[in-house]
């Protein structure tokens, strides 16, 4: 999310603390309390992908509302950088959907 604030990249969200700062926070929705999916990011690398720790039942649940899912698909708040991903490279989804956990609370069931 550094690097797209830093190249001037349209992104939804106010600017925050760099990526994995404490506290976690990213240039999404939901200041990086994995309830949104506008930091959605696309690990182009397998192999790196695979190297990171699994994702948590919540990203899980917020990927689930990304826009242009794939099997590398993480949500970039969540991604902790370690040794094992170093080089990594992103890409960013063409859209983003700005839907929060927030917007389906109290929401009636049909």
């Amino acid at each position: 999310m550094d690097i797209a604030q830093a190249e001037d990249l349209e992104m939804e969200g106010p600017p925050s603390l760099p990526l994995h700062s404490p506290p976690q926070s990213s240039l999404c929705a939901c200041g990086g309390s994995c309830a949104c999916s506008t930091c959605h990011i696309i690990v182009d690398d397998p192999a790196k992908f695979d190297a990171m720790p699994e994702p948590s039942d919540d990203e899980n649940d917020m990927l689930d509302l990304a826009f242009g899912l794939t099997e590398t698909s993480r949500l970039g708040c969540q991604v902790k950088m370690s040794k094992e991903i170093d080089g990594v490279k992103v890409r960013l989804p063409s859209m983003t959907r700005n839907l929060q956990a927030a917007d389906f609370k109290g929401a009636k069931k049909s």
